[in-house]
């Protein structure tokens, strides 16, 4: 496999890395939030005294914009897929993140093997480019690989325009070349991001995915409770998150995975739930669906 470079542009030759570019609209949040800024400037030339409110007007109108890059599962930035659409009938998405991990995604392909699930890895360029087998691995078995960025940084919600799409750019030249298929799903770290998101997203034919519950399975020390808040009210459509990297260890250094995904799999079988992909699951030849706000306000 020949080094891939990290930073640069996709050349010409390389265009089929990036998918169909989507039409970017702001949303209300954005619309009103610029509309704020634009409006407390003219006050203040107009009327000096009035800065303090002008100011203060600003001020609110960002905060919501912060906080909601704050909250993964909002859609108030952009179109944000937290669960599938109606037409995957009784179908649920698994999507593991942070991998691929030349010990326990090895391991986890077993399991969903031995269950007939299929899942979606949101994988880091980087970690993929130190471990191609692995990629090679998840697409024979019949996954997904989709986009979880370069180099998986913290500050990934802080970067302006062109550093976001130099980051996820590089990551989807890594994992194109690695897999031989185009993620067309993103997955920010932590699913932390700003407002400049979206359009880069929309540049490049991404999706914005987050989900629909989550078991905190990086933080926890207990498989089985990991596995009841994955499983707390799941239903058809809904999309759940686990991680292969930076996976958690019960107390004896076993990853949690590896004894969640058995009991999840199971209990999805036993309510009549079939697994899928988001490719699989997702109609994505324009523009994703906004879906309904009681989607996106459903508790983890």
């Amino acid at each position: 496999m020949n080094p891939i470079a990290s930073e640069a542009p996709l050349p010409p030759a390389q265009a089929g890395l990036a998918g169909a570019v989507r039409h970017w609209k702001p949303t209300p949040l954005i619309t009103g939030a610029a509309a704020l800024h634009v409006g407390a400037v003219a006050a203040i030339a107009a009327y000096p005294a009035s800065w303090p409110w002008a100011a203060a007007g600003a001020a609110a109108s960002h905060a919501a914009v912060v906080a909601s890059g704050l909250w993964p599962r909002s859609g108030l930035l952009g179109p944000n897929l937290t669960r599938l659409p109606a037409s995957a009938g009784n179908q649920v998405a698994l999507t593991i993140d942070d991998g691929p991990d030349p010990e326990i995604t090895p391991r986890v392909l077993d399991v969903l093997d031995r269950h007939g699930a299929r899942a979606t890895f949101f994988c880091i360029g980087e970690t993929a480019r130190r471990h191609p087998r692995l990629i090679e691995a998840i697409v024979a078995r019949g996954h997904a690989v989709e986009n979880h960025s370069q180099r998986h940084q913290l500050l990934f919600s802080l970067r302006g325009p062109r550093s976001l799409r130099r980051e996820i750019e590089a990551a989807q030249r890594t994992l194109t070349e690695i897999s031989g298929v185009r993620p067309l799903f993103f997955r920010p770290p932590a699913g932390l991001r700003n407002p400049f998101l979206e359009p880069v997203l929309c540049a490049l034919g991404l999706h914005l995915a987050s989900w629909t519950r989550r078991g905190f399975d990086t933080r926890a020390r207990d498989a089985r409770q990991v596995a009841r808040c994955l499983l707390r009210g799941l239903s058809a459509r809904d999309i759940l998150l686990l991680h292969d990297g930076n996976a958690g260890r019960d107390a004896n250094g076993r990853p949690l995975i590896l004894d969640v995904l058995p009991i999840v799999l199971q209990a999805a079988q036993q309510a009549g739930l079939r697994w899928t992909t988001l490719r699989a699951a997702v109609p994505v030849g324009g523009d994703m669906p906004v879906f309904p706000p009681a989607d996106a306000l459903r508790p983890e």
